[in-house]
Parts: structure tokens; sequence; C-alpha cells
């Protein structure tokens, strides 16, 4: 099994013993229970990875010998889901199981059916908890790279980030053609457009498919907007290499 991995600024990762301190420290001492000797990863959520070994408890928190250091490079083909704001805590879920299957980059889209409106403080406490979760479910997956997640971006700044991927799908449950049947590149950025719980307006659809973008239906079901993206980027993934 892989060791335990825990997130630290990089400046932390460059001596040769690392302390984890406050919630990081706190975690590995009580949750975890890590004892001298076991092996741990440290990691700065930007491919840096510290492999370490915990040598004992010290004055301002665990102490982590370095034994060696690898920096992890970017996973090609990178890939994006574009999702729009579900209700409630579903878009942390999503982000959190997204980030589990390898997703590199995460949009908050405020489609125009949604019903969650990010605005003013709600939206930037909203944004806060999807970037916690998408830094959580790194650590718990053992990656070495942190997914972005971005501001809440609007239909024209889907389109943009259409335009410049080397592959966009929409997914959409009447579309003729499958995700199972699209061969994504093997390297380049890959996009996933996953609509809110009343859908896709046509208006949104005709530009993100002006712009490049093909629709695909995942399969005969339909699923929750917080399940589809997770389930279209082990589609696409599995395709290109990464797993």
């Amino acid at each position: 099994m892989a060791p335990p991995l825990f997130l630290a600024d990089r400046a932390e990762l460059t001596r040769d013993v690392i302390v984890l301190s406050g919630s990081e420290g706190r975690h590995a001492a009580a949750a975890r229970r890590l004892r001298p000797g076991e092996r741990v990863d440290v990691a700065d959520g930007a491919g840096l990875v510290a492999e370490c070994a915990v040598a004992g408890r010290g004055p301002h928190g665990l102490e982590l010998a370095v034994r060696a250091r690898r920096q992890v490079p970017r996973p090609d083909p990178s890939i994006a889901v574009v999702q729009a704001i579900p209700k409630g805590d579903r878009g942390e879920l999503a982000v959190a199981e997204m980030t589990e299957v390898g997703v590199d980059r995460i949009v908050p889209w405020a489609a125009a059916r949604c019903v969650a409106v990010w605005r003013g403080e709600r939206g930037r406490r909203s944004l806060a908890k999807w970037r916690g979760a998408a830094r959580e479910a790194a650590k718990q997956s053992r990656r070495a790279w942190i997914p972005e997640v971005t501001g809440v971006a609007a239909a024209a700044d889907v389109a943009a980030a259409v335009a410049r991927a080397d592959c966009a799908v929409v997914l959409d449950p009447g579309a003729a053609a499958g995700l199972a049947a699209l061969r994504p590149p093997r390297s380049g950025q890959l996009l996933v457009i996953v609509g809110p719980e009343g859908g896709i307006t046509g208006e949104e659809s005709a530009a993100f498919l002006a712009a490049g973008a093909t629709a695909r239906r995942l399969g005969p079901t339909v699923l929750r907007t917080s399940t589809a993206g997770t389930v279209a980027a082990a589609v696409l993934l599995s395709r290109t290499g990464r797993w």
C-alpha cells in the first residue's frame, strides 16, 4: 500500500527534517497514529514529493526525516471538468470524487438552469469548500498534484475553454453517440462539460458545439450532475493510458 500523504509548503520540503504542525501534524499523530520509522510522503500539491520516515515528536510537531525527493510531472493528457453548480453539498462530493479519479482542473459553471447561485460571501464560502474538498481528496488518493478549482465561469468562458481544448465533450443523455465510442488523444487537453439538474439550454449547447465540442451520452441511464463528471472522466482516462 502507498504510504499516507501529507501536504506542506515547498520550502518545507527542501529541509532534511520536515515538521508537520497544525492540522496536518495533529492528523498524522492522533488520527493516523504514526510511529517512529513508519514511511510517509509529504507533497506540496504541485508535483514535489518528499519520501520520509517518522523520526518522532518534536517541540513544534511531528518530525519526518527526508530520505528522497522526486518531482512528479503533470499528468498528460490533462483533463478538466466544467461542473454546473449543483444544489447543497453535492458539489463538494463531486469535486472529491473527480479528484480521486484523476481530474486535473475543475471549473464551477453558473449555467442558466442552475438552482444554486454563487454571489458575494456565499459564493466565496462555496468556492473555498470546493477547494478544500479537492485538497483533502488529493491527500486521500495520494496525488502529488492538487487539482485546480477555478473561479466561477459563465457560458462564454466555457466556450472559450472548448476552443482551447484538444478534445471537448458536452454530456447529453439524448446524444446519438456514446462517450465509450470516443477515442481521445493520448496527449493534450481534454474537457468535459456537465450540465445542471435542469439540463443545458439549447443556446448553451449550440455555443459549445460551435466552439468545437462534441455531444456524447454516457449510457442508457441519466446520472446526477454530481456523478456524471466522475464517470465521464473515468471513461476517458481509461482510454488515454493514464489508467
